[in-house]
């Protein structure tokens, strides 16, 4: 029997104001109205918006709730939203099909609000708002993997995403501003995760055509290595597209960033390019890996083992240049190799490799190299005791990984190392524990090794 409405009602409410955004959508399936007005009589969908809570928000326009709402102030949730500054908000509650359902007028609106945030600035406008004239509080907060800052003023907060809001929503309306102002856009936000740039590197990634790819092709050659660094995450981007809408420039592509790490001078830059580069098929890979071994730069080096992967078994110089890496004095270069190392078979020239890796002086190198030993099918005693020698690292997630190592193998020390792991925190793995894969296969290790019960119908 389903609740009464007004307890539906009452419980929403309450869902919304406590941020619960799984007890929103329950209820909303119970039958619950996504348009329930709150405490100060505003659609509950204020409320959300009010707190930045982005996935409420979205559970409930998703339910059915009007972001369009004309509010008492003459605004709507969405332009609420899109003036907080927090892309994630915006997403969630711009709906279906905008170009179509607002109006010019309403688009028109919109837009301006995002480029009066961008071209004034935060901290200008809060002041304006405010009065205040303390200093603002800033912090870095994360929006659906991405970042960006959070700026607090006088009792007003506002986030400064507008640089991406604007470029979402011109994307949505079919807006398309020119390339170069796109770039300009992103490339104050050069850490790649600022939503800022993550948002123009996607646009311009879903962008096609010739004239669009021969204006993004000349930022190779700009004398700032961020620029550049910039056209690498679009061409990321853009083959992340590929694959899945099986364009058919991926081979262009390809060849462009072969020809391009040959003269890229920044390490930072070259190391991503090749990042990117080694995501592709190309004929070029091997080669090109081993033209880098010896890169100055430890983050080019630590790219070189992705690129030996193209050939099946490894050839001799491939496999040669990775023993030499694993032993290369940069940490971050050794972890890329044990990880590269890994597999389901273990030549006995990497089984020794990871073995020396096992027991590094980095913590990290250790770790990933006990990743490629346990995942891998290698059984011998050598691999098993190097693994349970791990058990009394201080790194929980470690010891798990060597629970799972220990289960596959059904290693009669399973029980010990699950011991060792110890209490794991509430909401581990931000997932349900029996979907956990280490938990799972000790899980099943339990029940092959469960004593037979003896069979009371015999005597």
């Amino acid at each position: 029997m389903s609740a009464p409405q007004h307890e539906l009602t009452d419980r929403l409410m309450a869902a919304v104001l406590a941020k619960d955004t799984d007890a929103v959508k329950a209820l909303l399936d119970q039958g619950a109205d996504p348009r329930t007005p709150g405490p100060d009589g505003l659609p509950l969908l204020c409320a959300a918006v009010a707190g930045f809570d982005y996935e409420t928000a979205k559970a409930l326009t998703d339910g059915g709730a009007d972001p369009d709402h004309d509010l008492p102030d003459g605004t709507t949730p969405l332009l609420r939203a899109v003036d907080l500054g927090s892309p994630a908000l915006v997403d969630a509650v711009l709906g279906d099909d905008p170009q179509v359902r607002l109006t010019e007028g309403a688009r028109k609106r919109l837009l301006d609000l995002a480029r009066y945030w961008l071209d004034t600035g935060e901290e200008k406008e809060l002041r304006r708002r405010t009065e205040a004239s303390g200093p603002v509080v800033r912090r870095l907060v994360t929006e659906q993997h991405t970042e960006v800052e959070e700026v607090s003023l006088g009792g007003l907060t506002v986030r400064a995403g507008h640089n991406g809001i604007l470029t979402w929503l011109e994307w949505r309306f079919g807006i398309l501003p020119p390339v170069a102002e796109l770039v300009a856009r992103a490339v104050p936000y050069s850490d790649g995760l600022h939503n800022n740039w993550s948002t123009a590197r996607f646009v311009l990634g879903e962008r096609r055509g010739p004239q669009v790819w021969s204006e993004l092709k000349t930022l190779q050659h700009h004398p700032d290595p961020v620029h550049r660094l910039f056209l690498a995450d679009v061409v990321s981007s853009r083959n992340s597209r590929t694959w899945f809408n099986n364009r058919q420039d991926v081979a262009q592509d390809a060849d462009f960033l072969a020809a391009w790490v040959r003269d890229e001078p920044d390490g930072m830059v070259l190391a991503r390019v090749l990042d990117v580069y080694a995501d592709e098929d190309h004929p070029d890979q091997e080669a090109i890996g081993l033209r880098h071994a010896d890169h100055p730069d430890p983050r080019v080096r630590s790219q070189v083992s992705s690129l030996m992967l193209q050939e099946s078994p490894l050839t001799e110089a491939a496999t040669a240049t990775l023993l030499a890496l694993s032993r290369d004095p940069d940490p971050d270069v050794r972890r890329s190799i044990a990880a590269t190392m890994g597999g389901r078979t273990l030549t006995p020239e990497f089984r020794e490799a990871l073995l020396a890796l096992i027991r590094d002086t980095d913590f990290h190198v250790r770790a990933r190299a006990a990743m490629s030993l346990g995942y891998s099918d290698d059984r011998t005693d050598a691999v098993t005791d190097a693994l349970v020698a791990l058990l009394d690292e201080e790194d929980q997630l470690l010891r798990l990984e060597i629970v799972y190592a220990l289960a596959r193998r059904d290693d009669p020390r399973t029980e010990y190392a699950w011991e060792r792991v110890g209490e794991l925190p509430p909401g581990f793995g931000e997932m349900p524990q029996q979907e956990d894969h280490r938990i799972l296969a000790y899980w099943n290790y339990q029940t092959r090794n469960r004593p037979t019960e003896p069979d009371s119908s015999t005597g």
